[in-house]
């Protein structure tokens, strides 16, 4: 878990999609930060003090999450772009 804390702390990209954000939740990254996932984490979300939108993508200065499979399209593309713009 040390290792995606460091990704926050170094203010790296970080993507995640479907139940990954449980794995920010468990780590204690999701507070005060918009993101979509999986519907069912929704409670999970907000109850770790994160804003969830049912939303395609969804970026917060640089953490990049998606809802399931069928979004991959639009979560690769804005990875993609996340990562090539940097810090």
């Amino acid at each position: 878990m040390g290792f995606i804390r460091a990704f926050f702390a170094q203010k790296k990209p970080v993507a995640v999609i479907c139940h990954a954000p449980w794995t920010l939740i468990e780590v204690g990254v999701v507070e005060g930060r918009n993101l979509t996932s999986y519907p069912t984490l929704k409670v999970d979300i907000e109850n770790a003090g994160g804003t969830w939108t049912n939303e395609e993508v969804v970026v917060d200065n640089g953490l990049v999450t998606s809802r399931d499979p069928n979004d991959l399209p639009a979560f690769c593309a804005k990875l993609v772009e996340e990562i090539a713009e940097g810090n």
